[in-house]
């Protein structure tokens, strides 16, 4: 008988249909083809034709389909039943559940509604939560910007408009520099991926600033392991560096940013701020004409260098200012090499590196456009540096200046939205201008009086009540962080607990992990959750939560209300919240029940439409008093932001027609869905590229219903809200900061870039550093719950550079005492040879705690896993005053994770099971212990 090859089936069927959705396995919502067998979720890939990934989908996608599965999701409303803490659960009805809540609610609103704290985590709805907030009337809500990457964002704001990630990108197509600094390969994780292998594939170099070698660091041609808190020193020596060379773009610095403008130089209440003309415009000094004249001026050729004397004032250009600053000997690359642990000589090579290929591999494209000033240009000049940045330069005690340092930067060398360097993607770039200022009067059964987050200009801005105390209860937008865009949602709940400064009722949160990874002082905040007055009642009366799964965080909520897997629900990627446009083209996207829910669980927007609903909240009430929308997919197509726009600008119009603006469309959530889930609308060519002063992406703009009128701007390289809060410090205007801080107002708000220390009170024999990355298959603390990604990291061993190991006596495998002025772990190690030679570090959020997540009491994540977090406090030492000051960036307010210091030393295993310390007791799971082995079977 003659061989026969077996047939095999190379091709067998993958699924009956595929449904096209949103990814939400990460913040880059890549697109995704949802492959169904007999109604059931069977297999996920990347859509193709998805502008975000266009196809690509990393372990983190593919693996939503066991977040789907898990048996840790929440599957009904439940009220507390024990203590707080202990897990202790009953199932209620959903009707029983929204009256509980308008029960504790409606008092709130009816007499004091800034006892309301409503607070939401990694929610990518945050344009519809603050609208829920705001027609609620309460001044007390924000996202977890505060304690994520405000720094960044904010600084970016501030000076020219936008920052990175969500808010631009660098042009992959024409870069030969890419510069990383402080970047985790979960940040923009497809993206970057596929923007690296383009730029690598042309021969780019990558140069990667960062204590820790991992992710996109590994593969970068040059690894700068820098002393973590000390990038704005490195930033701000190159910028000196590249001054001292003439290696700076004056041209781009004359035209387009505030360079030029002119700044009172004497003493007086007016001095550091801009001289302008009777409608409040920027004055400069024509180079054509000498004559004083506003910077847009038609055919103005802003000078850089003149003076103008008037009135016994003089008024010099910023950048003046900007030369005597940075080319001081304190910036020399030999003055600050010890401290930020990088050669002189590289810190000029590298400087030298960004020069060269900023100008000496300069190019030209053939584009035709005009400018704000009405001058018309044949050519987009390229300077093909590009840069990105992100939490690792953030989140310090001094990284809003840091980042303000790093835009300076790149401004310096012209590389903002011009072909080759970085640039914005729409609705970005606006300026500080275009955004609202925050809003805090609370008034009861009354909205409150604007949008709670914003951009203050002045000390008039800031949330204080008629008696100068902090209006919201993370004390946001006060003289301890005026400029916190984003809130401070690490000091909520230690603000409520100890009535500072004042008490509030309801503790309202949706995707927050406060209790676990997503708070400082872990262990305290759990305290204060379960701590109880002299009458025997919680401090912080009632705890509303919601989430889809069963986190740490459930525990400590009185009522719980389930929220669906991202599969089961209906979203909105909206361009008034956080798009996914990309630098060529406006686009946003939805989700959409692709599955129907297995258990009683309801989308969260959903249910605040519902809870809307039974109070009858302003924004969501007709004036016959029906309700406007019935849940949040009517919310999503006839919520109406201002005539014309709404939260998706593709398909408007009766007919589906409009793109930006235009009427309603009822079939708007139909036709998403037949194009892939999402809309884009292209930037046409001319409009491509210097969009903040192209006439042509104004215009555009404006058609789009980003803008209502072209708003054009210069580049803030000199910020002047800021120099109003030092004038205030000075003694100047009506209001005053408190004595205790007056000093650090004047120290710290300065409108141009600065360093300064991190505040070391009481770190005295912690000299280490201590980080925390997330790792590329994980985002927050949802995905070690997953039976696919905890194959990837079901632990985390302290990482420690081979001098510590050797000073130690440490080996791979043995434990580690980590002891911070707060208190101390014990850990697990490995050696890492590619890390700064005085740092720790540990991947972010793998450790669990027992009972949560469904997982079982010895499951790797519970007994070898851990957290920094148990080492860091929201609280700095007492200082000499007494006082104990936030933990936080003292401008914006964004949460100094990575000051932290530590001392390390050896130590034996700890008894019985060897697991991590501090252990905690387990708390009960509400929905049982998942089986040993997650299997189903889908079709036949």
């Amino acid at each position: 008988m003659t061989h026969q090859q077996p047939i095999l089936n190379t091709s067998p069927k993958v699924s009956d249909e595929i449904r096209q959705t949103t990814c939400y396995m990460c913040a880059c919502r890549c697109g995704i083809n949802v492959h169904m067998k007999d109604g059931k979720v069977a297999y996920i890939e990347g859509n193709r034709d998805h502008p975000v990934n266009k196809g690509v989908l990393c372990a983190k996608g593919s693996a939503g389909i066991m977040q789907v599965n898990a048996p840790s999701r929440l599957k009904a409303p439940m009220i507390r039943t024990g203590p707080r803490g202990s897990g202790q659960y009953k199932e209620i009805s959903w009707d029983e559940a929204l009256a509980i809540a308008v029960g504790w609610l409606e008092p709130v609103r009816h007499e004091a509604p800034e006892q309301l704290a409503f607070f939401t985590g990694r929610d990518q709805s945050q344009s519809f939560t603050s609208f829920w907030a705001q027609s609620f009337g309460t001044p007390n809500y924000a996202a977890h910007g505060g304690f994520c990457s405000v720094n960044m964002a904010t600084a970016g704001i501030y000076t020219m408009g936008g920052a990175f990630w969500e808010f631009g990108q660098p042009d992959w197509d024409h870069t030969k520099l890419f510069m990383l600094f402080g970047v985790a390969e979960d940040h923009d994780s497809n993206p970057i991926k596929m923007g690296l292998g383009k730029i690598k594939k042309r021969g780019a170099r990558v140069i990667g600033v960062n204590p820790i070698r991992s992710g996109y660091n590994a593969i970068a041609d040059e690894w700068v392991g820098i002393t973590p808190g000390t990038d704005g020193l490195f930033i701000l020596s190159m910028i000196h560096v590249l001054m001292k060379a003439g290696k700076i773009d004056l041209d781009y610095l004359s035209r387009y940013t505030n360079a030029p403008v002119l700044v009172n130089a004497s003493e007086g209440p007016d001095k550091g701020l801009f001289l302008r003309d009777d409608d409040g415009k920027m004055l400069v000094i024509d180079r054509t004409t000498g004559k004083l004249t506003p910077f847009d001026q038609p055919g103005v050729r802003p000078d850089l260098s003149a003076v103008y004397e008037k009135d016994g004032i003089t008024h010099r250009p910023v950048f003046h200012q900007m030369a005597e600053r940075y080319l001081a000997d304190e910036y020399a690359p030999e003055a600050i090499a010890d401290k930020c642990g990088i050669p002189a000589k590289r810190i000029r090579a590298i400087a030298g590196e960004l020069a060269r290929v900023a100008f000496d591999e300069a190019f030209e494209l053939d584009v035709e456009w005009t400018d704000f000033r009405g001058e018309k240009h044949t050519k987009m000049t390229g300077r093909p540096v590009s840069m990105h940045s992100m939490r690792g330069v953030s989140a310090h005690a001094n990284g809003f200046q840091t980042c303000r340092a790093l835009h300076v930067l790149q401004i310096l060398l012209g590389t903002v939205e011009v072909p080759g360097g970085f640039r914005f993607k729409p609705p970005y770039p606006k300026p500080v201008e275009a955004h609202p200022t925050p809003h805090c009067k609370a008034t009861p059964d009354t909205p409150l009086d604007g949008p709670h987050l914003g951009f203050v200009r002045g000390p008039e801005h800031l949330a204080l009540k008629e008696d100068g105390s902090p209006a919201r209860i993370d004390k946001a937008f006060t003289w301890e962080n005026p400029m916190s865009a984003h809130g401070l949602m690490h000091m909520v709940i230690s603000n409520a607990h100890a009535g500072d400064p004042y008490k509030i009722d309801t503790l309202f949160m949706y995707m927050a992990n406060m209790s676990w990874n997503s708070s400082m002082n872990t262990k305290g905040v759990m305290e204060m959750l379960t701590d109880k007055d002299e009458n025997g009642d919680y401090k912080i009366p009632h705890i509303i939560y919601s989430d889809a799964y069963s986190s740490e965080m459930v525990s400590f909520a009185d009522l719980i209300l389930p929220d669906t897997t991202y599969l089961e629900r209906h979203d909105c990627i909206s361009l008034l919240d956080r798009p996914i446009c990309e630098a060529d083209a406006a686009a946003d996207a939805i989700r959409w029940p692709v599955i129907e829910p297995d258990r009683d669980v309801r989308g969260f927007q959903t249910v605040l439409v519902q809870l809307a609903n039974r109070m009858k909240l302003p924004g969501f009430t007709n004036e016959d008093r029906t309700a406007k929308w019935k849940d949040y997919a009517d919310y999503i197509v006839n919520h109406e932001r201002k005539p014309g726009i709404g939260p998706l600008s593709g398909f408007r119009g009766t007919d589906g027609s409009k793109t930006g603006r235009g009427e309603v469309n009822p079939e708007q959530l139909n036709q998403y869905i037949e194009n892939g889930g999402f809309h884009v609308a292209h930037i046409p060519e001319e409009a491509g590229y210097y969009k903040p002063w192209n006439t042509a992406y104004q215009d555009w703009a404006v058609d789009m219903g980003i803008y209502d009128s072209p708003q054009p701007y210069l580049f803030q390289l000199y910020v002047e809200p800021m120099r109003k809060f030092q004038l205030a410090a000075e003694g100047h205007g009506d209001r005053q900061p408190p004595d205790h801080l007056r000093q650090r107002v004047k120290d710290v708000m300065d409108p141009l870039p600065i360093w300064y220390e991190t505040d070391q009170q009481g770190n005295e024999g912690f000299t280490v550093n201590a980080l925390t990355q997330r790792p590329m298959a994980m985002y927050h603390s949802w995905g070690t719950q997953n039976a696919w990604l905890r194959q990837l990291h079901g632990r985390n061993p302290l990482y420690v550079p081979t001098k510590l190991m050797r000073e130690n006596s440490l080996q791979d495998g043995d434990w580690a005492k980590v002891t911070s002025p707060h208190g101390s772990i014990t850990v697990p190690v490995m050696e890492m040879a590619a890390l700064n030679d005085n740092t720790v570090w540990t991947w972010n959020a793998i450790g669990k705690r027992k009972g949560a997540w469904a997982l079982e009491e010895d499951a790797p994540e519970a007994t070898k896993g851990f957290l920094l977090n148990h080492l860091i406090h929201e609280l700095l030492p007492p200082k000499g005053d007494g006082m104990r000051w936030a933990n936080s960036d003292p401008i914006t307010g964004q949460a100094a994770w990575f000051d932290l210091k530590v001392k390390i030393e050896k130590a034996a295993a700890p008894a019985d099971l060897q697991e991590s310390q501090p252990a905690f007791p387990a708390q009960e799971s509400p929905v049982g212990t998942g089986p040993k082995e997650l299997k189903w079977k889908v079709g036949k």
